[in-house]
């Protein structure tokens, strides 16, 4: 599969967790204000991305320069 399409899901899917966690969690807390809910799901969901996912960024990254070190056809 696509190493893009598989590293989006895979931050998606993660962000759906956090949310999921934070939103039984916060309640009990007395935090239960959306934005509050959404951007700790953010927060921990991308801390939680940069330990978890280093192998498909990486192959991410590579997939993209690969792309980019390509020679462009010439048009004459």
């Amino acid at each position: 599969m696509h190493p893009v399409l598989v590293y989006t899901a895979s931050r998606i899917g993660l962000f759906i967790v956090a949310f999921g966690v934070l939103w039984l969690v916060l309640p009990v807390v007395g935090l239960s204000h959306p934005l509050i809910l959404i951007g700790g799901a953010f927060l921990v969901s991308g801390i939680a991305s940069y330990v978890l996912l280093s192998k498909q960024r990486d192959a991410v990254s590579a997939r993209i320069s690969d792309k980019l070190d390509r020679p462009k056809p010439q048009d004459d």
